[in-house]
């Protein structure tokens, strides 16, 4: 469904298991809408803790369910692509689809 645009949301009960500032950072991931990218920076600054830039990133690598969770969505503070478990050329692609997906609406 995500991959042929017929889902943009995921409503099923979520248990995330990490530490807790882990799991604050994947809460700041399900709050970013489909076809938009937030920074690391903007997640930490979201969190009260804007030095906290690298550790958000660290805690975005060990996300457990990256589409669900979309920390394909988070980005450079100067709009590069950094940092993707599965490969930077996969998190542009799901960037880039979900960007088409937008323009049709």
């Amino acid at each position: 469904e995500y991959f042929h645009g017929e889902r943009q949301q995921f409503d099923l009960p979520l248990e995330f298991y990490g530490t807790d500032f882990q799991k604050s950072v994947w809460a700041e991931l399900l709050k970013i809408p489909f076809g938009e990218t937030r920074s690391y920076l903007q997640i930490a600054q979201s969190l009260n803790n804007p030095k906290a830039v690298r550790a958000v990133g660290a805690a975005n690598g060990k996300n457990p369910i990256s589409i669900i969770a979309p920390c394909h969505r988070v980005i450079g503070a100067n709009g590069s692509l950094t940092g993707f478990a599965s490969g930077l050329g996969n998190k542009q692609k799901l960037l880039s689809l979900e960007q088409a997906q937008q323009r049709l609406f």
